[in-house]
């Protein structure tokens, strides 16, 4: 029988130091994908990832059982995925954004076009796609792998940004949005 998260962490917390390699093992190649995309090259992916690894096993001991351990590394990506960002460059974000990340405008546009499964699964070819999530900015990115690549809920995904559910939904809906016209405009004619 295969041991969850809380159970591995349970283990190494008790001096099991293997467990550290099982629970890493099993996380990395979803991190470092994630990284590799919000970041959009290897180095800085692996950079990412290596950190976000560190950092987690500093912290396991702040990890509270019961929480979702998928949410809490994906947390630390995120940040880590952020820090080195502001450190090559300064992030992109909407001009049309408050504080809170709410875009009243976007948000009273209705959507009668495809849904985000069906755009992703329209994309004929891979490369499109990844120069499309190239484009957009950090913010839509890293909401769209997310919800679409780690497969988290809204709910999830706001505890990882430290946003409201709404304020999640409306910046999912803004990415598909924008996705949808690069695409568009990235189609053959």
């Amino acid at each position: 029988m295969q041991r969850n998260n809380q159970q591995i962490i349970a283990d190494y917390l008790n001096g099991d130091d293997n467990a550290i390699t099982i629970l890493i093992d099993r996380h990395i190649k979803a991190v470092l994908n994630f990284a590799n995309r919000l970041a959009g090259n290897r180095q800085d992916a692996e950079d990412i990832t290596q950190n976000t690894f560190l950092k987690m096993w500093r912290n396991l001991k702040k990890y509270r059982q019961g929480e979702n351990f998928k949410t809490w590394l994906f947390t630390i990506a995120r940040n880590t995925a952020i820090d080195l960002l502001r450190k090559k460059k300064s992030l992109a974000f909407s001009a049309f954004e408050n504080d809170e990340g709410e875009n009243a405008f976007a948000e009273s546009l209705a959507d009668s076009d495809p849904l985000p499964d069906e755009i992703f699964a329209k994309a004929e070819e891979k490369g499109m796609l990844e120069n499309a999530l190239n484009k957009l900015s950090f913010v839509h990115r890293e909401t769209l792998l997310l919800r679409y690549n780690e497969h988290l809920t809204f709910d999830e995904i706001g505890k990882i940004l430290g946003k409201s559910l709404n304020t999640v939904k409306s910046r999912n809906r803004r990415a598909v949005i924008e996705l949808r016209k690069l695409l568009e405009a990235d189609a053959p004619k």
